[in-house]
């Protein structure tokens, strides 16, 4: 199999059907249909419904892809399709789609880590050299990885109890500001103070056992919820509450990343996963970085968020070293990276 192989890749894992074409390293498709509408009146992910919806999307956004790429499934070299982590009953809805395929062609299959999607999805946009550090922050996760080469991450810190994401989304619950609840927050605190209301940041000392550059997002959490209930969405506007709610989260990750950064020697650092799509997160991410010498890569908006052309991008990596994945792959919603 060449570098110029014609790849298609499916992502269900979560809320989101994606699927991409990608020939060689040219994105030929990449099509995504939202569930957003579906569980916004839940204030988070139904995983039936989830699961439901991928049934009903996952043919026309496959047919879409094709259709965008002009090609059709007897072109294709290579089929992926994400097989961990993530809800079960929406893994098996895209992997299955993506075994059939491959199946019926009799062409190779690959499954790949939903997260080291993630991971690899700035090389969609430019060429990071490896290595790098990895923050991987989204709705399910909040890990630091040192990315030392395909297939070898050495995770340096996670989360103890919710992920950045869910800190959004729960936070924007609490402040009835609707779903999805990091993009509503990240509008609203555009135009609020980040300084008007202190809320605390966790700074974690070592346990035993712990990694050194964990996460912890609980504490602030229930910081806001008490807060609310102290009447302080009262005295203070939903823009300044949102924005100072906001920039303990920033602080938090930029703190344990930059940290690891200088203790690592790390030269460079890459931020992916929906969070990243933050517009706070992004902007100071990139001046910390330029004050003390840290090159900082973060995708474009379209390749934040859960896509299939991340996908398809570390399928190719895989499948030119000749892996493959056999037919019988089982969907593993706590898969490692």
């Amino acid at each position: 199999m060449t570098s110029s192989m014609c790849i298609l890749a499916v992502e269900s894992s979560c809320d989101d059907t994606a699927a991409a074409v990608l020939e060689g390293t040219e994105l030929r498709s990449s099509v995504v249909a939202s569930q957003d509408d579906i569980h916004r009146r839940y204030g988070g992910v139904v995983p039936e419904l989830a699961s439901r919806s991928h049934i009903q999307a996952i043919v026309p956004v496959i047919e879409r892809a094709l259709a965008e790429a002009s090609i059709g499934l007897g072109d294709l070299d290579a089929v992926a399709a994400t097989h961990g982590p993530g809800l079960i009953g929406s893994l098996l809805v895209g992997l299955s789609a993506g075994k059939a395929i491959a199946f019926a062609r009799g062409i190779p299959f690959i499954g790949v880590n939903h997260h080291e999607g993630h991971l690899l999805s700035i090389q969609l946009d430019q060429p990071v050299e490896l290595p790098y550090l990895a923050l991987l922050v989204s709705g399910g996760d909040t890990s630091l990885y040192l990315a030392h080469e395909l297939g070898r991450y050495e995770l340096l810190g996670t989360t103890r109890d919710d992920a950045a994401g869910e800190a959004f989304d729960k936070g924007a619950k609490i402040l009835g500001l609707g779903y999805p609840g990091g993009r509503v927050i990240d509008q609203l605190a555009s135009t609020g103070e980040p300084k008007a209301i202190r809320f605390p940041r966790a700074r974690l000392k070592p346990r035993p056992r712990a990694r050194l550059f964990d996460f912890s997002f609980s504490g602030l959490k229930t910081a806001l919820a008490q807060f609310a209930r102290e009447g302080g969405t009262e005295r203070h506007s939903l823009e300044d509450v949102a924005a100072s709610y906001q920039e303990a989260i920033v602080d938090m990750l930029l703190e344990t990343t930059f940290a690891a950064a200088v203790q690592t020697r790390c030269e460079r650092i890459v931020i992916a996963g929906g969070v990243s799509a933050n517009s706070r997160l992004r902007g100071r991410a990139a001046d910390l970085g330029a004050e003390i010498g840290v090159a900082v890569h973060v995708p474009p908006l379209r390749f934040c968020t859960d896509n299939a052309a991340m996908i398809a991008w570390a399928a190719r990596c895989r499948l030119e070293r000749g892996e493959r994945s056999d037919l019988s792959l089982n969907a593993d919603p706590n898969l490692d990276l």
